[in-house]
């Protein structure tokens, strides 16, 4: 049984062979804009996916941050332990 791609995979697929065609020089200049707008859309669709994947990690790091007590900059933390001893 073949997995099915799922819709970033086909959007980078699509790129990829799109950046292909346009690198050989050879794609017709009529063909060009089509090539154009169809890798814009799948751009788009990468895009996407990605700014969501770092939505859901952003959300997961704060919570771990939160719940951990530190602060963003662990050496911030360390400095102010230093100034403590002084």
């Amino acid at each position: 049984m073949t997995a099915m791609k799922g819709p970033y995979r086909e959007a980078y697929a699509t790129l990829s062979r799109i950046a292909a065609e346009l690198e050989t020089g050879e794609a017709d200049l009529d063909r060009v804009l089509p090539l154009l707008e169809e890798a814009r859309e799948a751009y788009a669709v990468c895009r996407d996916r990605i700014e969501a994947v770092r939505a859901v990690l952003a959300g997961e790091w704060a919570e771990v941050r939160d719940h951990s007590g530190s602060a963003e900059d662990p050496e911030a933390d360390e400095d102010e332990a230093d100034d403590d001893l002084y």
